[in-house]
C-alpha cells in the first residue's frame, strides 16, 4: 500500500482511482497528475515503484493543494465569510443552506434532524 501526501492509497487499483482517495483529487484531476507524472493511468498501484511514487509526489506538491493545506484553505474562506457578516458568513453561522435553497422543506442535511413539536405535559 503507497503512501502519498498521508494518505495511504488502495493497492489492488487502477491508479487513477487510487488517486482519488486523497482529499482534493477527482477523476479528472487524478488522470492529469498521470499524464503529467507520465505514468499510465490504468497501472495497478501495487506494481508503482519507489521512482514513480516520487514522480507522483512531486507533481502534487509543485501544482496541486490537496489534503491539509486545502482543508485549511477552506476553512480559512468559510471563516472569512463568517466575520465579515455578508449574507453567506450568516448562513453558514446558522447552518443554513448558503447557495440560495429552500429551508420550508428539505435542507435536512444542513439543519440536522426534525425537531418536533413538545407535547405539553399534563
Amino acid at each position: 500500500m503507497a503512501r502519498i501526501a498521508g494518505v495511504d492509497i488502495p493497492g489492488r487499483k487502477h491508479l487513477w482511482i487510487s488517486l482519488q482517495y486523497i482529499y482534493g483529487i477527482g477523476p479528472h484531476v487524478a488522470k492529469e497528475i498521470c499524464r503529467k507524472a507520465e505514468l499510465s493511468p490504468e497501472m495497478i498501484t501495487d506494481n508503482l515503484g519507489d521512482a514513480e511514487l516520487k514522480r507522483i509526489r512531486e507533481v502534487l506538491d509543485g501544482d496541486y493543494k490537496v489534503e491539509g493545506d486545502l482543508r485549511r484553505e477552506i476553512q480559512m474562506n468559510v471563516k472569512r465569510l463568517m466575520d465579515l457578516g455578508c449574507y453567506r458568513g450568516l448562513r453558514h453561522r446558522r447552518g443554513l443552506p448558503v447557495r440560495g435553497q429552500r429551508t420550508h422543506t428539505n435542507a435536512r442535511t444542513r439543519k440536522g434532524p426534525r425537531k418536533g413539536v413538545m407535547s405539553r405535559k399534563k
